[in-house]
């Protein structure tokens, strides 16, 4: 995919497909696909809207690289102890904010539900994506992908990806 030659509204379409695949892959728990959506030297982070909005380092999940994310998927499946549930991302209001020296920069919102097996479907997470992504074959990937969440407290803890 070439960026300067593609409309904004393609762009923004693709950036849309791109966020359904990587919904798609986390709510079926395909977690092994999952680094696939990220450039080798990527920036993972998963971090509060408090520390977000102050610029602060202090993130609840942090990865910089693309076998990082594949070790905690290694750790899902192998070393951690969680309960069995069942996600759903819900991904809204992609805009393009930014294309330029060969990045996109994009933000949408995102709720998070799980349903834990013997329980009700609660509302996990929420926030916004602050995502930059670069041209890989005919899509794109992730470069960096900055996880905001609304809220002070995380129930529980944050087991898979957001």
């Amino acid at each position: 995919m070439n960026l300067s030659s593609v409309s904004r509204r393609d762009l923004r379409l693709s950036v849309e497909e791109l966020l359904a695949a990587y919904a798609t892959c986390l709510d079926e728990g395909r977690l092994e696909e999952w680094p696939g959506f990220f450039t080798e030297n990527c920036l993972y982070r998963i971090v509060s809207r408090e520390n977000w909005d102050r610029g602060l380092p202090l993130a609840a999940w942090l990865s910089e690289s693309r076998g990082m994310l594949q070790d905690r998927v290694t750790a899902l499946r192998q070393a951690n102890v969680y309960g069995p549930r069942y996600l759903r991302h819900l991904v809204s209001s992609v805009q393009i904010t930014g294309v330029e020296n060969g990045k996109v920069r994009a933000q949408s919102n995102f709720a998070i539900l799980q349903t834990l097996q013997d329980d009700e479907t609660r509302v996990f997470l929420s926030g916004k994506y602050v995502d930059v992504l670069v041209a890989a074959g005919e899509g794109l990937v992730f470069a960096e992908k900055h996880c905001v969440y609304d809220t002070l407290r995380i129930p529980n803890s944050i087991v898979f990806p957001v």
